[in-house]
């Protein structure tokens, strides 16, 4: 995979000159390295590709500065499937805002010593850290996560308590943002927490650009439940997708859960059950965080009136606004248009 082109290349064992990584025109960008290992999985480096790497022309610039790296010139990916070259060494990782660390599905396999010492340096100096899948056992095994809340997938919950029982683990959860540290369950759990940094990084709109050009959820909240094995039903429920458009269109009206399962046609409890099978949240919940990113997407268009965003929003009241916006972003409305309303700057902030 070489990165000296305007978009990544597809991943090739016939590439061996190392080539710069594809900068982004503002200097000051926030820079996303991914360290890749022997075995790692290619799924979560396409993820991480897809959300941090590619240009954004719909956005008209890029979100941030992305690289690849590795310990050694050819990585062998994960059961062989191909070989990665002509990404930069591991010394780049020395470079890093954000540091997604490796993960593979060999998580009884020790991480090699130079990899758990990058992840080290970087935590010492302040990087963010984030683990995809069984990268939280690359964190763990590095010693960054003692005492901190994550996730992993459900799968290896039981081994990863086993080796690391000073991790708050959360096996439940689709991804944990722990400020400095951010940890995903599973393969398509990367998706969600990449674009939860683009959010917390760029704003709600931004996010939802990524998303819409990825053909994916704008927003899963990190806090829902890990699709877990479980039996089929024998009459399985119709998708809500058409609900759930529906309810988009509206999300300024005063519309409940009750106006929601008329609207399918069935009971309130009955919608609670399904949406929790299909979504992993309830109704309610699902309905506050549209109307809250909603609220951020007009706030991030210029509109400065608190009171017009919460009833255009759903929200009712600006007093509302601001606790449920404290509560889903971490921001008030006021602070959240400092940093990502139209005249706030475009960039992360600059590499030290």
């Amino acid at each position: 995979m070489s990165q000296g082109s305007s978009q990544p290349s597809q991943p090739s064992s016939q590439q061996s000159e190392q080539q710069p990584s594809r900068r982004n025109t503002q200097q000051t960008a926030h820079r996303v390295v991914v360290i890749v290992d022997a075995n790692s999985n290619p799924f979560e480096l396409g993820c991480a590709t897809e959300v941090f790497g590619l240009r954004r022309p719909e956005l008209g610039r890029d979100l941030y500065d992305f690289r690849l790296c590795s310990p050694e010139p050819r990585t062998l990916m994960r059961d062989g499937f191909f070989t990665l070259t002509g990404v930069a060494e591991l010394d780049a990782a020395e470079t890093a805002d954000t540091l997604i660390v490796p993960n593979r599905p060999d998580v009884e396999v020790p991480r090699r010593p130079a990899v758990l010492d990058a992840v080290r340096r970087a935590h010492a100096r302040g990087a963010r850290l984030v683990g995809f899948c069984s990268g939280a056992f690359t964190l763990a095994e590095a010693g960054v996560l003692d005492g901190r809340r994550a996730t992993a997938h459900w799968q290896w919950a039981d081994a990863f308590r086993a080796r690391f029982p000073a991790v708050r683990l959360e096996p439940d959860v689709l991804f944990v943002d722990d400020g400095d540290i951010l940890t995903a369950a599973g393969s398509a759990a990367a998706l969600d927490l990449g674009l939860h940094v683009v959010r917390r990084d760029h704003g709600a709109e931004a996010a939802n650009a990524v998303s819409r050009r990825l053909v994916f959820a704008a927003h899963r909240d990190g806090g829902q439940r890990q699709f877990v094995e479980r039996p089929v039903p024998e009459i399985p429920d119709e998708s809500l997708a058409p609900l759930l458009a529906w309810a988009q269109e509206r999300l300024g009206s005063p519309l409940t859960v009750a106006d929601l399962a008329a609207r399918a046609a069935v009971s309130p409890a009955t919608l609670h059950r399904r949406f929790r099978a299909e979504l992993g949240t309830t109704p309610l919940a699902w309905l506050t965080g549209e109307r809250v990113t909603l609220a951020c997407r007009l706030i991030e268009r210029g509109e400065t009136r608190f009171d017009v965003v919460a009833r255009a929003s759903g929200l009712g009241t600006a007093a509302h606004l601001r606790a449920l916006m404290n509560r889903e972003t971490g921001l008030s409305p006021s602070a959240y248009r400092r940093r990502f309303g139209p005249t706030a700057s475009p960039t992360v902030g600059p590499r030290s």
